[in-house]
């Protein structure tokens, strides 16, 4: 018998489950060959094994991240921008101070700043062209908010970009003008957003800004990260790093006006493909632009955010342009991935499934859904016998889970915001997720936040929907590489899977899980290369 590569002794959590629980493992050529006690593994052990006894630990599964930005993130949380979100900066006085601070720095180079968010950061200012065009009257300043579905700039970032009052406004995206149809400072979604941005880093700062990103996720037990607003422009940086990457990459393309992309369904490899295609229905519940059935709540939450009594936000597309996206890619063999928020958003986007997989049948399309707020029970039950599956951004309730109930929606319909629990009573295979850099990559904490469903304020958001520590770690491992057609290489330590792991300083199963958030990585490893220790 061939000796291995490395072989981990104690306690094994698989999430296989034909052997959920083992002693050891073997590694070889970055595969694992054996999984067992430790005398059917010990066979494997040669003269040049390396063998790793974890002690008090926890092996594992590298953790995935089912609906990711790192490509995006990489350069949000570089030097080049400032990071405000409110895990960094609750306070709004220290925003401003940063804001201004970074526009004395940067000067004629233009400050980014990454973070905003009004309903966390109380006290912030309108953040008006008036008082935009204050702080930076001759150099750009462009402000994104927490959300990403929005951002904010000055007159000098417009002339730099050529935004002008006659520019129009992209396919699901919008810039905001006033009364005389001048630009306001503000632009919703994706494709007024980005453009913003452009010339704000230099390409060839971008490989150390990816490395430092690659090393965030290692140190947070990732493995697998998708990449869910793909640019095809980062391919050729990606394919120049790719014996560099540290994480397994699946990336969804964004749908285009054009509706085509260069690539075919059976691209790439393992460690990088392109997974599918993303597109959208509305936007963000923090700035009020998501398709619901129901009015947002009239609150101080909610005029702080602008958003108009009795409304029930918007979609950004219309079941038309949904229609016509879906029709372009699924026929040839995309996966798609729907942002959905709202629940008429999600009722409009499953009628679209629906007849796209009445037009076009496939067996194993795993259509997804991503987010679902606000997702019904028989909206979760239509979408589970259609073949769809959801990717729930739980961590919400950690961060905004009191405003959820108190400032935007009510206890009825804020209690189950995030309904995981109705989601995997169908039957449903599920993935949790952080939609990095909203909130930081904390797969530990999605784990116990769908298990505890605990607000900031400590009190629980709608106990009925929570889940089993069995079933957050499944929707954080095998059912999230499921979702990313993946589940055959990674998700479970099996024979024959990559050895992509997590060493954890204690067996998730066996804390209490609102101790799960503060479990310590110790160690990662990507095909049994260890690629972080908690050392370095």
């Amino acid at each position: 018998m061939p000796a291995a590569d490395l072989v981990i002794q104690g306690t094994v959590l698989t999430v296989d489950e034909q052997q959920p629980t083992a002693e050891a493992l073997a590694v070889a050529d970055g595969r694992i060959v054996a999984v067992g006690s430790k005398a059917d593994v010990e066979s494997w052990i040669g003269p040049d094994t390396q063998t790793v006894d974890i002690g008090d630990g926890c092996v594992m599964p590298g953790l995935v991240e089912a609906h990711g930005h790192p490509l995006m993130e990489a350069i949000v949380l570089s030097d080049r921008m400032v990071d405000i979100r409110p895990v960094t900066m609750p306070e709004a006085d220290d925003v401003v101070t940063a804001i201004e601070a970074e526009v004395a720095k940067r000067g004629a180079d233009g400050a980014y700043v990454n973070g905003w968010d009004a309903l966390l950061q109380n006290g912030l200012p309108d953040p008006t062209l008036t008082w935009l065009d204050g702080i930076a009257p001759e150099s750009p300043l462009v402000i994104v908010h927490n959300s990403g579905h929005k951002a904010y700039f000055n007159s000098a970032a417009a002339a730099r970009v050529g935004l002008t009052r006659d520019t129009p406004d992209p396919k699901g995206a919008s810039y905001g003008r006033d009364a005389n149809g001048e630009l306001d400072g503000s632009a919703e979604e994706i494709g007024a957003v980005f453009p913003l941005l452009a010339g704000a880093i230099q390409p060839s700062d971008y490989p150390a800004m990816l490395h430092a990103e690659l090393g965030r996720l290692n140190r947070a037990g990732l493995t697998t990260c998708s990449e869910m607003a793909f640019d095809p422009v980062f391919r050729p940086v990606i394919e120049q790093m790719r014996d560099e990457l540290t994480v397994r990459l699946r990336v969804y393309e964004m749908s285009t006006a054009a509706m085509t992309t260069d690539q075919v369904p059976d691209n790439g490899d393992d460690m990088v493909r392109q997974a599918g295609i993303k597109c959208w229905v509305d936007g963000s519940p923090w700035i009020g632009n998501i398709d619901l059935s129901f009015p947002y709540l009239d609150t101080e939450a909610t005029r702080s955010i602008g958003i108009p009594k009795g409304s029930c936000g918007c979609a950004n597309y219309t079941r038309e342009q949904l229609t016509e996206i879906v029709g372009a890619y699924f026929p040839k063999g995309w996966q798609m991935a729907c942002h959905v928020q709202g629940d008429a958003g999600a009722d409009t986007i499953l009628d679209v499934y629906e007849e796209a997989l009445r037009e076009h049948p496939r067996d194993d399309h795993r259509l997804r859904l991503e987010h679902v707020g606000a997702i019904r029970d028989d909206q979760l039950q239509r979408a589970h016998d259609l073949g769809v599956t959801c990717s729930l951004f739980v961590d919400q309730i950690h961060y905004w889970g009191d405003i959820v109930v108190d400032g935007l929606f009510g206890p009825e319909r804020g209690n189950r915001w995030m309904p995981c629990g109705s989601a995997v009573a169908t039957g449903m295979r599920i993935s949790l997720h952080n939609d990095p850099p909203v909130t930081p990559e904390e797969p530990l904490r999605n784990i116990s936040v769908a298990v505890t469903r605990t607000a900031p304020s400590g009190r629980v958001i709608g106990p009925e929907q929570r889940i089993t520590v069995d079933q957050a770690i499944r929707a954080q491992t095998i059912d999230a590489a499921w979702q990313l057609h993946s589940d055959d290489v990674i998700g479970s330590l099996e024979v024959g899977k990559y050895a992509d792991m997590v060493v954890l300083s204690a067996d998730p199963r066996d804390v209490p899980p609102e101790t799960i958030a503060a479990l310590e990585v110790r160690a990662t490893y990507l095909a049994g290369r260890q690629v972080y220790t908690k050392d370095n």
